[in-house]
């Protein structure tokens, strides 16, 4: 019997998948449990309307992440760090304290997006990584003075 399968299923397959199993299993566990639903024209046909839609609203999250990247590709923030003689910072810029910089200059990114390549405990201009999605990676100077 044809299943298409509503959630990911070990050792099945994954969502939107259509996979071919014995009557039984698929009755008395994956329909009755809610994981899949039989395959059929009316089920084929909302599963595509479903992933063109999935399809869209990823092609719109896509294009508002790529505005993003280009309003912070000009945007430069500035550190004020206390050094000792040799230079050196003490202590490092976190990035919890980018993205209060970031939010301050009106940007609403969350701190797990940030990705550093290194520590920034030395006096300089830093580049810091922001993934805005997992197509999408935008750049910000970091001006440690």
């Amino acid at each position: 019997m044809k299943v298409i399968l509503l959630t990911d299923v070990r050792k099945q397959g994954k969502k939107d998948q259509v996979i071919d199993v014995s009557d039984g299993y698929a009755n008395n566990f994956l329909i009755s449990k809610g994981l899949a639903v039989p395959y059929n024209t009316q089920n084929k046909n909302k599963l595509e309307r479903d992933m063109k839609i999935r399809e869209d609203n990823e092609e719109a999250l896509v294009k508002e992440a790529l505005e993003l990247k280009n309003k912070l590709a000009n945007v430069t923030i500035k550190f004020k760090a206390k050094t000792g003689k040799d230079g050196r910072m003490f202590g490092s810029i976190s990035v919890k304290q980018i993205a209060d910089e970031l939010k301050s200059k009106g940007y609403e990114i969350d701190k797990k997006k940030i990705t550093c390549n290194h520590a920034i405990d030395s006096l300089g201009v830093h580049v810091v990584d922001i993934n805005l999605h997992k197509k999408v990676v935008a750049n910000v100077n970091v001006h440690v003075e």
